[in-house]
């Protein structure tokens, strides 16, 4: 018999409205083509084509005239191709161009699903019972292109929830590049992600066991003048890729959290950003820091990533490596076992693994930890999210796969201090989709990336068909019990 679960009357949509505004650019020819028009135009006129359109869309950018200049910084170098002086172009026309080299796209416009949720680092002005929480959603839009945003929400002292509204603007941060790479780590990944073994060798000899983004790049850039050949030029273009796979990224401190996006933003999470797992993380010294792991996708790679701040305002990127970092399902454990980081994984894409580490971004020996048993998860067992720390042991949410692929969420137990152990699992699914949460984008799945227990209950968010998203909460006693007298 299955537990009794309570539905929350909460619902998180997705939006069509919410719009940033991004780069458009198509291609070299082209974007001189637009420039050379735009630079025939008098500039009595410029001022009346650019009026109106800052008039527009200020209503619906926090500062569309910035957008407009870093888009007409980026092309510069084509300017500069047509004889034109890019520092003698006057304020209005600078802006003209970057608006031909502009769109809107709607973040959330297919769906908004699989959450994540953690303490809100600002726990201040509550009262007893009450928390604050931030939770990460997977937004997808147009393409089926996924990025990270988040909404705050209060739990209330008998368990309510009140996601707060979302701000007017969504935002993109600054990129900064300020990575110093390990060479034996850099070079590994890059075999992993199918470079070709000539071009990585001959550039391997170029570069010191440490070595920065400018310092590489200078160097490929010379290699690719020497080489003709455009197959060769790729695998030149793909280690720079890999290289914009390290990156920081500083939102501004006027953006609310639900004005923020983490859009794609290297080659290679070009077709996604996809459920990211956070956790907040405890260190040795008590001080704590969130870290999320997530899945970047090129549209036939996958490449595991983990995302670190500590205040969402800044945060630091990078992929992870090792053999236990493949595929999709890496979830954190929110603190050091034994004296070592501990991360649960699906490396072979139907069991969840189990492993260890000295380093957080480094992960070999994936230990085979649970196989599908049940009839409900017989396709594939996977983790939803870091496991949670309970006087009797890890409680880990799972999902299972079973026929006609509906994606149910189980539930298991880790042995506190070895959880290599598992010692419960639910034989019946914690939570399935009824009929009012089977029909979306994907149908028959619910999902989540991450719970908590608050007020002696664990409060689950998770994916409607990986369309919306919405809230459960079971008694965290109740479901203690009920995995030991389970077992395994």
């Amino acid at each position: 018999m299955r537990l009794s679960i309570e539905r929350k009357a909460v619902k998180v949509n997705p939006d069509s409205k919410r719009v940033i505004a991004r780069f458009f650019f198509n291609g070299p020819d082209r974007a001189k083509e637009v420039i050379q028009r735009v630079m025939e135009v008098n500039e009595e006129h410029v001022f009346d084509l650019i009026s109106p359109l800052l008039q527009e869309y200020s209503k619906r950018h926090r500062n569309i005239t910035r957008v407009f200049n870093r888009h007409c910084s980026k092309l510069k170098a084509y300017i500069s191709e047509l004889g034109i002086d890019f520092d003698s172009l006057s304020v209005y026309r600078k802006l003209l161009l970057g608006s031909y080299f502009t769109h809107e796209y709607s973040i959330e416009s297919a769906a908004f699903f699989n959450p994540s949720m953690v303490d809100d680092p600002d726990q201040s002005e509550l009262e007893e019972g009450q928390r604050r929480v931030i939770i990460s959603f997977r937004a997808v839009g147009e393409g089926h292109v996924s990025s990270i945003t988040f909404r705050r929400a209060l739990f209330g002292k008998n368990n309510e929830i009140t996601v707060l509204p979302a701000g007017n603007y969504i935002d993109e941060a600054e990129i900064v590049r300020n990575a110093v790479y390990t060479k034996n780590l850099f070079f590994e990944k890059a075999v992993a992600t199918q470079i070709n073994v000539d071009v990585l060798k001959e550039l391997e000899g170029q570069l010191d066991h440490h070595f920065e983004y400018t310092e590489l790049r200078k160097i490929i850039l010379e290699a690719q003048k020497s080489h003709q050949d455009d197959t060769r030029r790729l695998e030149y273009d793909k280690i720079l890729w890999l290289a914009d796979s390290y990156y920081e990224i500083v939102f501004s401190l006027d953006t609310d959290i639900s004005d923020r996006v983490i859009f794609p933003i290297s080659e290679y999470e070009r077709k996604g950003i996809e459920d990211a797992r956070f956790v907040k993380f405890t260190n040795d010294d008590g001080s704590s820091v969130y870290y999320a792991t997530y899945t970047a996708y090129d549209g036939s790679l996958i490449m595991p990533k983990l995302l670190q701040t500590n205040d969402f305002i800044n945060f630091k990127i990078m992929p992870l490596y090792g053999a236990g970092a493949a595929n999709k399902n890496l979830a954190l454990f929110p603190r050091k076992i034994n004296g070592k980081y501990a991360m649960l994984s699906r490396i072979d894409g139907w069991n969840n693994y189990i492993m260890y580490s000295d380093k957080i971004n480094i992960w070999e020996n994936p230990q085979k930890l649970q196989a599908p048993k049940f009839a409900w998860e017989f396709v594939q067992i996977g983790n939803c999210g870091s496991p949670i720390e309970t006087e009797d042991g890890w409680l880990v949410i799972t999902h299972g796969v079973g026929p006609m692929r509906k994606y149910v969420l189980g539930a298991s137990l880790l042995k506190l201090d070895d959880p290599s152990i598992e010692i419960g699992r639910l034989k019946e699914p914690l939570l399935i989709p009824n009929s009012d949460e089977r029909e979306g984008y994907v149908p028959n799945v619910i999902y989540s990336c991450g719970s908590m227990v608050h007020n002696g209950k664990l409060i689950l968010p998770y994916g409607l068909s990986d369309y919306s998203s919405s809230f459960a909460e079971v008694d965290l006693r109740t479901l203690l019990d009920r995995l030991k007298a389970d077992g395994i």
